[in-house]
């Protein structure tokens, strides 16, 4: 049996509405480290932009999701 894990994408999204969302990539656990930092919060990230999308606290928009916070630096992204 052979792990072939899929590329992980510059650019990708949690949410299955979004048109970065690779639903094979999160068949595998996914790591988002950030200026170092981990985080386990991350609906999307962009490495080349250097950006991740976090929830902002419990606040939802008129649609029910979550409102998401942008935060910004040195983005890595991995299969843990």
């Amino acid at each position: 049996m052979s792990d072939s894990k899929p590329t992980l994408p510059d650019h990708l999204s949690s949410n299955p509405r979004s048109p970065h969302h690779v639903a094979e990539c999160f068949e595998h656990e996914i790591g988002i480290r950030l200026n170092g930092k981990e985080l386990h919060n991350v609906e999307e990230y962009c490495i080349s932009e250097g950006w991740v999308k976090v929830p902002a606290g419990k606040a939802l928009d008129r649609r029910g999701q979550p409102m998401l916070m942008t935060r910004k630096g040195q983005v890595e992204a991995y299969y843990a």
